[in-house]
C-alpha cells in the first residue's frame, strides 16, 4: 500500500507565500523521485518541479524557476514546496506524485498521486 497525502494549500494574495508537504508512506525505499504537478479548471495536468529521492537533485518548470523550491526529508518520508511570489497564474490543485524508475516531466509515468491540494492566489 502507497500513500501520498499532500497539505498546506490555501488562500493566498498575489506575492504571498505557501509551504506544501507531501507525506509518503509504504514502500518508500522503491520511489526514485518525487514530482509536483498542478492543474487547473480546463487545463491539462502541468509539471511543477520533481526531485531525485537519495540525491536531492531537482528539476523546475521554466514558469516556477526562482519561485518555487522543492526539498525532502528522508527521515519524515515527505517532499516540500516552498512557493514565493505567488501569482495568480500559480492557482490550481496541485497533487504531489512518486514515481519508481525515473525523474521526470511527464505525468503518466508517475505511477502513485495523491488526491491534491488547493492553491488559490488572489490580485
Amino acid at each position: 500500500q502507497v500513500q501520498l497525502v499532500e497539505s498546506g494549500g490555501g488562500l493566498v494574495q498575489a506575492g504571498g507565500s505557501l509551504r506544501l508537504s507531501c507525506a509518503a508512506s509504504g514502500r518508500t525505499f522503491s520511489y526514485y523521485a518525487m514530482g509536483w504537478f498542478r492543474q487547473a479548471p480546463g487545463k491539462e495536468r502541468e509539471f511543477v518541479a520533481a526531485i531525485r529521492w537519495s540525491e536531492g537533485i531537482t528539476y523546475y518548470a521554466n514558469s516556477v524557476k526562482g519561485r518555487f523550491t522543492i526539498s525532502r526529508d528522508n527521515a519524515k518520508n515527505t517532499v516540500y514546496l516552498q512557493m514565493n511570489s505567488l501569482k495568480p497564474e500559480d492557482t490550481a490543485v496541485y497533487y504531489c506524485a512518486a514515481d519508481r524508475a525515473r525523474l521526470s516531466t511527464r505525468a503518466y509515468e508517475y505511477d502513485y498521486w495523491g488526491q491534491g491540494t488547493q492553491v488559490t492566489v488572489s490580485s
